[in-house]
């Protein structure tokens, strides 16, 4: 596993960005893909956007397509997730996790790491 660190979350009104980054704590080769999720309260975790990390082939959740854009920067070993456009219903705990492995990445269970998470509040 890798340990996953975080930046970029707080609070914006409804239409403003954010900017997401996420980096392993350690320079690592082996991994395959990194996502996003988030979790609001009372809610269960859901998919947000994932990038394969040598192809960089992305994946967004229907409700932030258009909206959010998923990012690698593999001389940085970091990955970004550029919110526009942010809604009140986009407020979340967003975590960023990665898998090692080859293999799917659309699924919480595909991935074997997390972050500790952000938080994103968007105000009306």
């Amino acid at each position: 596993q890798v340990q996953l660190v975080e930046s970029g979350g707080g609070s914006v009104q409804a239409g403003g960005s954010l900017r997401l980054s996420c980096a392993p704590s350690r320079r690592t080769f082996s991994i395959y893909a990194m996502g996003w999720f988030r979790q609001a309260p009372g809610k269960e975790r859901e998919f947000v956007a994932a990038i394969n990390w040598s192809g960089g082939s992305s994946y967004y959740a229907d409700s932030v397509k258009g909206r959010f854009t998923i990012s690698r920067d593999n001389a940085k070993n970091t990955v970004y997730l550029q919110m526009n456009s942010l809604k009140p219903e986009d407020t979340a705990v967003y975590y960023c996790a990665a898998r090692s492995p080859p293999g799917p990445y659309l699924s919480r269970s595909d991935f074997g790491s997390w972050g500790q998470g952000t938080q994103v509040t968007v105000s009306s």
